[in-house]
């Protein structure tokens, strides 16, 4: 059910691989990008613990290297590069790793000559990596300014929560941005935002539903349904003939 709860339709935390391998054809997504990068205490920051055991005890915990996980597979027989964050990995934070294998994501859908997708669960920038983390939103930025020039597709799937320095660059970048619902997706927390302004601000002004009326994202999708959106979409704006999945 991609823990999406069958009574309410509450859409749960889902891991990264599992939401990859529920978007891709069974036994394509093969190639994973930059799988060997791992992350770097370049500036030994050191908070209540030193960066280099934070990430140590996520690597352990969530039995990722980083936050972000990217393949190149096919989407109901057409080929796509997809990257999904794990927000089970220091809160899903954007990091150079995550920029990077970001970045070689775009250029290998530029390569192939095919449709990028990102799933977006993050909560920001990663202060322990300081202007190095900072410097990934231009370049993620970047990276899908040579996707347009080529005229391939990048569709962004904001899922909760996708806030910071995420929602500030290539998470709101997209050709085509959808939403799952109910998520939590802005830059600044409510609690900050009415902290600083000293207003109380709309009930749930920062949710999906709130931003699909306000003209923010173009689309709401259940997470069950996603597959199949993102394979129609796709293929349309490659002008490609409707997918089928095999079996049919």
């Amino acid at each position: 059910n991609l823990e999406v709860c069958p009574k309410c339709d509450h859409h749960m935390a889902i891991r990264a691989r599992a939401r990859l391998n529920s978007l891709f054809d069974p036994d394509t997504a093969t190639t994973e990008i930059a799988a060997q990068l791992g992350p770097v205490d370049v500036l030994k920051f050191k908070d209540q613990k030193r960066y280099g055991e934070r990430i140590k005890a996520s690597q352990k915990s969530s039995g990722e290297y980083d936050a972000l996980i990217a393949m190149r597979g096919t989407l109901k027989g057409n080929p796509l590069v997809a990257a999904a964050f794990d927000f089970a990995f220091m809160g899903g934070s954007m990091g150079s790793v995550v920029g990077e294998r970001f970045a070689r994501a775009a250029e290998v859908a530029l390569e192939v000559g095919c449709p990028f997708v990102c799933f977006s669960a993050s909560g920001g920038a990663r202060m322990q990596e300081g202007l190095f983390s900072l410097m990934q939103m231009a370049k993620t930025s970047a990276a899908l300014g040579r996707l347009r020039e080529a005229g391939l597709p990048y569709i962004s799937v904001l899922t909760h929560p996708t806030t910071g320095g995420v929602s500030a660059s290539f998470a709101m970048l997209g050709d085509i941005n959808i939403a799952e619902p109910h998520a939590l997706i802005g830059f600044a927390g409510p609690r900050v935002i009415e902290q600083t302004v000293r207003e109380t601000l709309p009930e749930g002004f920062q949710r999906s539903e709130f931003l699909l009326d306000h003209g923010a994202i173009d689309q709401i999708c259940d997470r069950r349904d996603l597959r199949d959106r993102i394979a129609d979409l796709t293929a349309m704006m490659m002008r490609q003939p409707h997918p089928q999945d095999a079996a049919a």
